[in-house]
C-alpha cells in the first residue's frame, strides 16, 4: 500500500536547524543580508531623493523603477548602494561569455581547476570595479541636469569625484556581501539578494495596486484573475526547474569471486532548465545596462531635441512595456540558456561518452563512441530548446497578463521576478537538502 509524503514535524524542524553547520550558515546569510538592507537605506550625500523619486519613478519610468526592484529600492532613494548588485552580474557575464573565445581564459576555466577560477573570480571583481566607476559617473551626470536633484551650494568637482567613489565603494560592498554569502552562506549570494530585493518591493506595489482597484469591481475581478495566472505561472516555473530527461544507461555485469555485481540499468539525467533562475538575470542584466544609460540620459535636460528625441525613441523601444524589450528579453533567455548548457561540465556529450565507453556502459541500441557523443547531442539540443522555449513563454504569460486586465502596478513583481523568486526558494530549498544529505552521511559513517 502506497503511503503518503509525510509533513515535517516540529521536531524535524528543530533537527534541521541544529545541524551541524547548517544554523551557522542560516544566520550568516541573514546577518549578511541585513547589513545589505541596513546600506540601502543610507542616503548619498548632497542628493535630494525626493526630486528623483516624483521627477523619476512618480512618471511611471517603467525602466527606471524597473531596476529600482533589482537593487531593494536602493536606487529610488538614491542610496550609496544604488548601483546594487547589477555591476557584477554584468561583469559575470562578460568574463563567462569572453572565457569562450579566449583561449587563455578558457583554459584557466576548464584545466587549471580551482586556481584557475580564482584567477577568472578575480577578474570578474576588478572589472565589476571598472563598471561601477562606469555606472556611477553616468548616474551622476544625470542628476547634474535633474534640477533640483542635487541640493544648492555642493555643485563641484570634489563632490562628483566623492559621489562616484561612494558608489563604487557601494557596488564592491554588494559583490563582496554576496560572495561571502556564497562561500560562507546559503545559496548563491548574487541570487539571493535579487530575491531579497524583489521581496522588498512587493509591499510597495500591493499598496499601489490596493489603492487602483479599491472602488472598482471590475478591476478587483480583474486583480483574482491575474493572481490566478500567476499562481498557474509559478506552477510552471517549478515544473521547468525541476523537470528532467532520463537517458537510460546499460551497465556491464562484473564478476568477483564468486559475486557478480552490476548489470542493473540507471540513467543520466540532463535538465530541462539546466542554466536555472541565471539566463533569466543575465538577460535582464545585459538588456539593463545600455537601457538604463539611455533611460538615464534621455530623462536629462539635454539641449538638442534631435538627440534628445532620437535617445528617447531608444528609450521606449528598450522599455519594459516594449514589444521591442520582450522579443529581445525572449531571445536572450534562449541564447544564454544555450550557453549555460554548452559551458556545464556534466552537460558535455564527448566527456559522456568516453566515460561510458570507459567503464563498459552504454545507451540501448547505440554504439559506444562517437555515435554515443552524436546521440546525446541531439538529445541535448532538443531538451535545451524545449526548456528555452519553456522558459520564454512562462516569462512572457505574466505580462501578457498584466496588460490584459490593465493591471499594471504589479508589472514589477510579474514574469522575470517570479521566476526569479521561485527559482531561488527552490535552489535555497536544493542547498538545504544537500547539506542535510551530507550531515547524515557523515553521521552515517561516524556510526559505522
Amino acid at each position: 500500500m502506497a503511503q503518503g509524503i509525510k509533513a515535517p514535524t516540529t521536531e524535524d524542524l528543530m533537527s534541521m536547524w541544529n545541524a551541524s553547520g547548517l544554523k551557522q550558515k542560516i544566520i550568516f546569510t541573514l546577518a549578511m543580508i541585513a547589513i545589505w538592507r541596513f546600506g540601502v537605506q543610507i542616503p548619498l550625500y548632497g542628493i535630494n531623493a525626493d526630486v528623483f523619486a516624483t521627477q523619476v519613478l512618480g512618471n511611471g519610468n517603467n525602466l527606471i523603477g524597473f531596476l529600482d526592484l533589482f537593487t531593494g529600492g536602493a536606487l529610488g532613494t538614491v542610496s550609496i548602494l544604488a548601483l546594487g548588485i547589477g555591476p557584477f552580474i554584468t561583469s559575470s557575464i562578460i568574463v563567462q561569455l569572453v572565457s569562450v573565445v579566449i583561449p587563455a581564459l578558457e583554459k584557466l576555466q576548464k584545466e587549471e581547476g580551482e586556481a584557475g577560477r580564482r584567477k577568472l573570480s578575480q577578474y570578474t571583481r576588478i572589472f565589476t570595479v571598472v563598471l561601477a566607476v562606469f555606472q556611477s559617473f553616468i548616474f551622476m551626470l544625470y542628476l547634474h541636469h535633474l534640477p533640483g536633484a542635487i541640493n544648492p551650494g555642493i555643485n563641484s568637482i570634489s563632490f562628483y569625484v566623492s559621489s562616484i567613489i561612494t558608489l563604487t565603494a557601494g557596488a564592491v560592498l554588494v559583490m563582496w556581501l554576496s560572495e561571502l554569502i556564497t562561500e560562507n552562506g546559503i545559496g548563491n549570494g548574487g541570487s539571493l539578494i535579487i530575491f531579497c530585493g524583489i521581496l522588498s518591493g512587493i509591499p510597495i506595489y500591493a499598496q499601489r495596486t490596493a489603492q487602483i482597484i479599491h472602488s472598482n469591481t471590475r478591476m478587483q475581478l480583474g486583480l483574482m484573475m491575474l493572481l490566478a495566472i500567476f499562481f498557474l505561472a509559478m506552477i510552471l516555473i517549478v515544473i521547468m526547474q525541476e523537470a528532467v530527461r532520463k537517458v537510460i544507461i546499460v551497465n556491464p555485469k562484473r564478476q568477483i569471486g564468486n559475486k557478480v555485481y552490476g548489470g542493473m540499468n540507471s540513467f543520466i539525467p540532463f535538465k530541462l532548465n539546466p542554466g536555472g533562475v541565471m539566463p533569466i538575470i543575465f538577460a535582464i542584466a545585459i538588456l539593463l545596462f545600455p537601457s538604463t544609460i539611455i533611460a538615464l540620459v534621455g530623462n536629462a535636460d539635454i539641449k538638442s531635441m534631435a538627440v534628445k528625441n532620437f535617445v528617447m525613441s531608444l528609450n521606449h523601444w528598450l522599455s519594459p512595456s516594449g514589444l521591442t524589450y520582450y522579443l529581445i528579453y525572449v531571445g536572450l533567455i534562449i541564447a544564454l540558456t544555450f550557453f549555460y548548457a554548452s559551458i556545464m561540465p556534466n552537460m558535455q556529450p564527448k566527456d559522456i561518452a568516453d566515460n561510458l565507453k570507459k567503464y563498459g556502459s552504454s545507451i540501448p541500441g547505440i554504439k559506444p563512441g562517437r555515435p554515443t557523443a552524436e546521440a546525446l547531442d541531439k538529445i541535448l539540443t532538443k531538451t535545451t530548446f524545449i526548456g528555452a522555449m519553456g522558459l520564454g513563454v512562462v516569462a512572457l504569460i505574466p505580462s501578457f497578463a498584466s496588460y490584459a486586465t490593465r493591471i499594471e502596478t504589479l508589472q514589477g513583481i510579474g514574469a522575470t521576478s517570479l521566476i526569479i523568486m521561485v527559482g531561488v526558494a527552490l535552489d535555497l530549498i536544493n542547498q538545504v537538502k544537500t547539506h542535510l544529505l551530507a550531515r547524515n552521511y557523515e553521521s552515517f559513517l561516524k556510526d559505522m
